[in-house]
């Protein structure tokens, strides 16, 4: 292959990503005129339109989706190529993307990132924080981070945080005028805090289990959140009882905030892991990363 045929596929991928001229011109650091010409230089080579041009619109033809998917994991293999030839060097370089849930990002990366980054500058990490899933090779991320059990089987999961419990908590208020539970049955007379899912936007039922009895419990009250910070704060006013995940409740129920109860129902679960394709070539960076990011017990 000549390169100028890389490097009109390269602006053909660009532009059919960023769904725009504008973006892709940016990104490619060249002007809108001269990626306009190395399209309809491209289109006439294949003898199809690739791309479908209106006033409001921009985006691939079915036969440039095809070339899309088919060019993907080439230029996705000549990037890893090139970043790991520019990163033989004496310290790691480059940029590592992140896709994270909130409470990770603070509990987790953070921590490290925090005493990490100073000894290696030329290291550039960024955080998307995300309630729900993305697909991490589609939207170009070196990596995600959930909690265990909701990764995919054919992605390298490490374990970068200790199990984690749910916690069932409410204010000393609230149990001064109700009788604590004492089995997930008695939720039925208590007011609850629910918890909007931000993936399939229903509500959670509260996963408890008992030695081999597991029960995913639906629960009423007045208010309903998608923020657990918000559903311990409603908590600690006496607006019913939360069940959310320990640490989160742990200073207030150190402080004497939020009284925790059916302790007894809440079995520990796979803590947060990093994940990330199996068949990537890890950069020096990136093992650095993941190295600085390891549990160890």
């Amino acid at each position: 292959m000549r390169r100028e045929e890389l490097v009109d596929l390269n602006a053909f991928a660009t532009v059919a990503e960023e769904r725009s001229f504008t973006r892709a011109a940016a990104k490619l650091g060249t002007s809108q005129s001269a990626l306009s010409h190395t399209i309809n230089r491209l289109e006439a080579r294949v003898g199809v339109r690739l791309l479908t041009r209106t006033t409001r619109k921009l985006a691939p033809t079915e036969a440039g989706e095809r070339m899309l998917r088919a060019l993907g994991p080439a230029l996705d293999t000549i990037a890893e190529a090139l970043a790991s030839a520019r990163e033989l060097r004496e310290k790691p370089a480059g940029t590592i993307r992140i896709t994270t849930l909130e409470h990770a990002a603070h509990a987790v990366l953070w921590p490290t990132l925090e005493k990490l980054l100073p000894n290696y500058p030329d290291v550039q990490v960024e955080l998307v924080i995300e309630p729900s899933f993305t697909d991490i090779v589609a939207e170009r991320f070196d990596a995600g981070v959930r909690l265990g059990e909701s990764i995919a089987k054919d992605m390298v999961a490490v374990r970068i945080g200790p199990d984690l419990r749910m916690a069932v908590v409410g204010s000393r208020a609230y149990f001064a005028a109700h009788p604590k539970p004492r089995t997930p049955q008695d939720l039925a007379q208590h007011q609850c805090i629910n918890l909007r899912l931000p993936t399939a936007g229903g509500l959670y039922a509260w996963e408890l289990q008992k030695g081999r009895r597991e029960l995913h419990v639906r629960v009423d009250g007045q208010l309903v959140f998608n923020d657990a910070s918000m559903m311990l704060r409603a908590a600690a006013t006496g607006f019913g009882l939360a069940c959310v995940p320990d640490d989160h409740a742990a200073q207030m129920i150190a402080e004497g905030r939020l009284v925790r109860v059916l302790e007894d129902w809440c079995p520990p679960f796979a803590g947060y892991h990093l994940y990330f394709p199996s068949r990537r070539q890890p950069s020096a960076a990136f093992s650095l990363l993941v190295d600085a990011l390891r549990y160890r017990r």
